[in-house]
């Protein structure tokens, strides 16, 4: 019964849960399992530092950075239907933004949208804070609250692809309650809004809503992101964070 539990809260809370069918790419036109791809800043090269803006995000989404924010992951989509994307940590100092890591990852697999709703499998463009983690896997050393739960494991019926897409996760504060753990079902714009919008590990291609990046990039995240800094995430296909 525990198992069960467990499964049905995944599938309510989970990235793209609820009447939708729960599946964060467990469906069969995902495709086959690509593999992790090296983390690291700009494919390895060195980190880019003492940059006076986030490049590529125009001025709509640049004024919905929180003033207060010192860290940005910005997610950056091939375009607006394309589940391809590419995750980049920045970190403001006193000299400016520092490019602190870089990674290939997927969004939904429809693309992306700026009225995402329940089961459009895209992912939502917009700034959005970054307040609470957990995962299958112990807290690899996060400076976010982090749950650490069984409850976090994919349903036995997803694909095997999928089976560690929840090891770790950050919740997107996408139409959820901050400061609560990312299992909380609370959606308080509405069931009909989507929800349980997350970063998480990536399986290789498009995801229900959620963005995914491999694990060293998760890992690396993990141990970043402080609420001291004021974390905030902006993603969107390029021609929209452009705009």
């Amino acid at each position: 019964m525990a198992a069960v539990a467990a499964a049905g809260l995944v599938l309510l809370v989970g990235c793209g849960g609820g009447t939708g069918g729960g599946r964060d790419g467990g469906g069969k036109d995902d495709g086959a399992a690509k593999g992790e791809r090296p983390g690291g800043p700009a494919h390895g090269g060195s980190a880019t530092t003492h940059l006076k803006r986030i490049p590529e995000v125009g001025a709509a989404l640049r004024a919905r950075i929180p003033a207060a924010s010192r860290q940005v992951v910005a997610v950056y989509g091939a375009g607006v239907n394309s589940a391809d994307a590419t995750v980049v940590l920045y970190d403001k100092g006193a000299n400016g933004w520092g490019r602190k890591g870089s990674w290939d990852a997927h969004n939904g697999r429809r693309g992306w949208t700026v009225n995402h709703h329940e089961g459009d499998k895209r992912s939502p463009v917009g700034v959005f804070t970054l307040t609470d983690a957990g995962g299958v896997l112990a807290d690899p050393g996060a400076k976010l609250p982090y749950t650490h739960s069984s409850a976090f494991t994919p349903p036995s019926y997803w694909s095997q692809n999928t089976r560690h897409d929840f090891d770790y996760v950050v919740a997107i504060n996408y139409n959820r309650v901050k400061g609560t753990s990312p299992l909380d079902p609370t959606r308080p714009e509405g069931q009909s809004k989507g929800g349980g919008v997350w970063l998480h590990m990536d399986h290789g291609s498009g995801t229900s809503a959620c963005v995914s990046v491999p694990k060293t990039g998760m890992r690396a995240l993990l141990r970043a992101l402080d609420p001291a800094r004021r974390p905030v995430v902006v993603m969107g296909d390029k021609a929209h964070l452009a705009a």
